[in-house]
């Protein structure tokens, strides 16, 4: 059997056949057929980001990120009922929210789960760097490959805006929950969220490439032209594996037509998100070692900021201009 064949039954959720190993450098018709395909381009895709993925987005396991972890987790589905005994993580991504929520006392026995290998074994690796182990398969969101009634929790932090068929994540989620299990998805995009955030991101990226190009930033602040010519593949990347925006009005009824009750949505950042989107992009404009610890605490403790102005407003603004959208619901 050749390794594309492993990969797509990687991405058709087989699970009679040993993990796949991470395929960091994808050919070049494997790429083509990835633009057909957005299941192999987000195992191509994530496995090519997963050992820069934590430094790429700021993710850490320390006090910053378990806080952010445990707040989104609080936000939508309070604090009652911790420790979960036996969780399960979709689309895991590096790891960042099931080991932060394990360390904030959230999670006990954690498993994850992503499409790419890579990410899976980045996510095991981190656990085993914070002092603990955690199961990990490779796995398709639309089809686990674990037994009915089998986690307490189902978590996931901005993962089924990849998924094609969001309802049938949610079922499958339901499905591997105990009667009276929880799922809590956090940190998805919506609609208008979305679209103001990227029209800020391109206008940051236009402006900033371009005066570091000029001579007298250039030599200091500019990023080579193949770090800039990698982040524009990455762009062009995400533009196949981002499938998805979402009304928190239409999320909640998807989940309910998979079966969910008590489902609940809660929609977060707003200029925080005005604010975060162009700083991210700025930071992957530039070298980044012009960027010190003093430009790290201004970007932290702005979006800090401005998150708790987000919240004062909330009253007065619509769920759908946040950019987040975090949604939690219960099997029967």
């Amino acid at each position: 059997m050749s390794d594309t064949d492993t990969r797509n039954d990687a991405a058709a959720g087989t699970t009679d056949r040993p993990d796949p190993a991470p395929h960091p450098v994808a050919s070049a018709d494997e790429v083509e057929a990835a633009w057909r395909d957005p299941k192999l381009a987000n195992v191509l895709y994530h496995d090519w980001e997963a050992q820069t993925y934590d430094d790429k987005w700021s993710i850490s396991f320390d006090d910053r990120c378990i806080a952010y972890a445990r707040d989104r987790f609080v936000a939508a589905a309070g604090a009652a009922g911790w420790p979960y005994a036996r969780s399960l993580e979709v689309g895991c991504g590096t790891g960042f929210f099931s080991l932060n929520l394990r360390q904030a006392g959230i999670l006990d026995e954690v498993h994850v789960t992503d499409l790419s290998p890579g990410m899976v074994e980045a996510a095991k690796e981190n656990a085993r760097r914070l002092g603990f182990e955690v199961s990990g398969r490779v796995a398709d969101a639309e089809r686990l490959p674990y037994e009915d009634d089998t986690f307490d929790v189902v978590v996931g932090h901005a993962v089924i805006h990849h998924i094609p068929d969001v309802e049938l994540a949610f079922r499958e989620m339901l499905r591997v929950l105990r009667p009276g299990g929880r799922f809590v998805i956090c940190g998805e995009p919506t609609r208008y969220g979305d679209l103001v955030a990227r029209k800020l991101s391109q206008a940051t990226w236009w402006a900033a490439a371009r005066a570091t190009q000029l001579a007298p930033l250039r030599d200091r602040w500019a990023r080579t032209r193949e770090e800039l010519d990698e982040s524009s593949r990455a762009a062009a990347l995400e533009a196949v594996v981002d499938l998805h925006t979402f009304d928190p009005d239409t999320l909640a009824r998807t989940a309910e037509r998979a079966g969910a009750v008590t489902v609940r949505t809660v929609t977060e950042e707003l200029t925080a998100a005005w604010f975060g989107w162009p700083v991210r992009t700025f930071e992957h404009a530039v070298n980044p070692e012009r960027l010190g610890w003093g430009w790290a605490s201004f970007a932290y403790r702005g979006w800090l900021r401005l998150s708790a102005l987000d919240r004062l407003v909330k009253r007065v603004v619509p769920d759908e201009l946040y950019y987040n959208v975090s949604i939690t619901g219960v099997r029967r």
